[in-house]
């Protein structure tokens, strides 16, 4: 399975068996797994969804937005419970093109990728165990 690493962008290859082992990247030895939401910029954003294979949920939130300051330990529990999804934070202020791109309309707005695809979007904040149900009902491994 290839996985991009969300600090440095190298794409890293991980044998599905070995997922449950906290991988590091290969290039910058940070962890290719982590069990907290990582931030991603405009420039990072496509690399990354790209490369990887694994399902990758996205945060589109911006600092002034009172909703996304509710979701945002919400997202982050849910990422701890869930090292088969990716959770990524896109500011969508900082994040304009990526933003645009998804046409995103309001925040916080959640995209599920997966396969090269994006399978389901939710606009609105979710308490964690909801988050997580509507993630797990979209994906079909």
């Amino acid at each position: 399975m290839h996985i991009a690493c969300p600090y440095c962008g190298a794409v890293n290859r991980v044998p599905t068996e070995r997922l449950n082992d906290a991988p590091n990247c290969g290039k910058c030895h940070q962890a290719l797994l982590p069990l907290e939401p990582v931030s991603l910029s405009d420039a990072q954003l496509a690399p990354y969804l790209a490369n990887t294979e694994l399902p990758v949920l996205i945060d589109f939130w911006a600092t002034w937005c009172g909703p996304c300051q509710m979701m945002a330990p919400q997202f982050e529990a849910a990422a701890a419970q869930a090292p088969d999804i990716r959770f990524i934070k896109v500011d969508s202020d900082q994040a304009r093109v990526a933003a645009a791109h998804f046409a995103i309309r309001s925040i916080p707005t959640l995209i599920l990728w997966h396969e090269g695809r994006e399978i389901a979007r939710h606009s609105g904040v979710m308490q964690a165990s909801q988050l997580l149900a509507w993630a797990r009902g979209q994906i079909k491994y």
